[in-house]
């Protein structure tokens, strides 16, 4: 790798992989942005999550890997087929069965809070459902392997799930929604 700065974004344009230009304000970029800042956030989080869980740690950064991958293919005007997203989901609820197996039932809605990690947790979720979102509209336009978007969904399952875990394990009150209208 070269110089960090390349200079040919200067002008507002970016390249996608195959080299096509596009404006830096393309839905692909956009969604190549969220995807960024929703990586940034886990990587927030795994430097919060305490050493009650180094399964989650590398699950986190399992994750991280993942959305390279996804960022990656969506990069390319063609689209590539993103294998093991499939492996990745059932994996993804088998871990959200296993954690909710080990907590307190969920009966109300709950405000994002608790501990730093759990708190982290919860802005990486609602950052990966506007990825998703962003990666509905794409789909719209043009049609993406449908398996990207069960992905985002499940992961912000996932991630929620996260974050009440790591709010359990650190004895960290969930903060019940009450309604005042």
């Amino acid at each position: 790798m070269g110089k960090i700065y390349t200079r040919t974004g200067d002008k507002g344009k970016t390249s996608l992989f195959g080299g096509k230009r596009v404006p830096k304000s393309d839905l692909r970029v956009e969604i190549l942005g969220t995807i960024d800042e929703l990586n940034s956030m886990i990587g927030v989080a795994i430097a919060e999550v305490q050493s009650y869980s180094l399964k989650l740690k590398v699950e986190l950064i399992k994750i991280q890997n993942d959305l390279l991958d996804v960022g990656s293919a969506l990069a390319s005007p063609q689209g590539e087929a993103l294998q093991g997203l499939k492996k990745r989901i059932k994996e993804f609820e088998e871990l959200i069965d296993l954690m909710t197996a080990q907590m307190p039932k969920l009966s109300n809605f709950i405000l994002p809070g608790g501990g730093k990690a759990g708190v982290m947790l919860h802005l990486a979720r609602a950052v990966c459902r506007r990825a998703e979102r962003k990666i509905v509209e794409l789909n719209n336009k043009e049609k993406i392997d449908n398996n990207v978007i069960i992905y985002f969904n499940r992961l912000s399952d996932l991630l929620f799930t996260m974050a009440r875990f790591a709010n359990f394990k650190e004895k960290k009150k969930e903060i019940i929604w009450r309604k005042h209208a």
